[in-house]
């Protein structure tokens, strides 16, 4: 996770870099009529269609409405905390209290790699993305989540444990309906986007770090849910923004001392 999380940082850092860079390139390259770009930025695009034509490009095509692309992305990069909403309270009730968690350690991250889309004027875009999403629950207590059971099943340790971190991840297909100002003196835009969300559970992991057991870690479904669905907002200027992820269905699935458990989150996000 910290190897894929690093690579990702890099990746944006390096795509305000190499737009510097291409700056005075892209003046030349301008008249390419090629159907295949290379668009870098606030985020990095690889694909072909309407948003992946240089600045020039979107210009010079500038009116000719609908417009699709379809492409790779490294985009929306969200990077946040994440609350357990426990029936409409923050407050874990005593059947959950088992999952108390560290608020400023208990976290969301997530990113798209791919995107498709229909822009249907210069303010208003449909797309579907598909990328990444980590909850990450750093848990107070020192228990164990077992793996392998028929509900979801703790043991309580005679362990201190420096790290016990209990995390979910999850493919993300989202559906954007992103809305857009013009472009100011800067060339940026205020977005503001919102739609529904779905997830495919790819594993979960219990992760715990102890001067007895050295580094653990355990992969299984730990009764996650193994499809999500719920709905999110985004509202940015430029590349950088805010997000709020909220998913309706339960968190934890055949395991009836979960039901009502559900996951909220937000936090910044870099790249529309």
């Amino acid at each position: 996770m910290k190897r894929l999380l690093i690579t990702a940082m890099i990746c944006a850092a390096a795509s305000g870099v190499f737009a510097q860079k291409t700056k005075t390139d892209t003046a030349k390259s301008s008249t390419d009529t090629s159907k295949y770009h290379i668009s870098t930025g606030s985020t990095i695009k690889l694909g072909f269609g309407e948003d992946y034509h240089s600045r020039k490009d979107s210009t010079r095509a500038h009116n000719i409405y609908p417009k699709a692309s379809i492409g790779l992305t490294f985009s929306r990069f969200d990077l946040g905390l994440a609350t357990l909403i426990d029936n409409g309270s923050f407050t874990l009730s005593p059947k959950n209290q088992f999952l108390n968690y560290r608020s400023w350690k208990t976290s969301n991250v997530g990113f798209d790699v791919f995107q498709m889309g229909v822009r249907f004027s210069d303010g208003f875009k449909v797309y579907l993305s598909g990328g990444f999403d980590w909850t990450l629950i750093r848990l107070r207590q020192n228990i164990t989540i077992l793996p392998n059971q028929p509900v979801l099943t703790y043991r309580q340790d005679d362990i201190q444990y420096s790290k016990n971190r209990f995390s979910s991840s999850y493919l993300r297909i989202p559906l954007s309906f992103d809305f857009r100002t013009k472009e100011d003196e800067r060339g940026n835009r205020v977005h503001f986007v919102i739609g529904p969300d779905a997830g495919l559970l790819l594993n979960g992991r219990v992760k715990q770090i102890s001067k007895e057991n050295g580094k653990q870690k355990i992969d299984d479904d730990y009764h996650f849910a193994k499809v999500r669905y719920g709905g999110f907002v985004r509202v940015g200027y430029g590349g950088w923004g805010v997000f709020a992820k909220y998913y309706v269905n339960d968190m934890f699935e055949n395991s009836p001392d979960q039901q009502g458990l559900k996951n909220f989150s937000f936090g910044f996000t870099f790249g529309f």
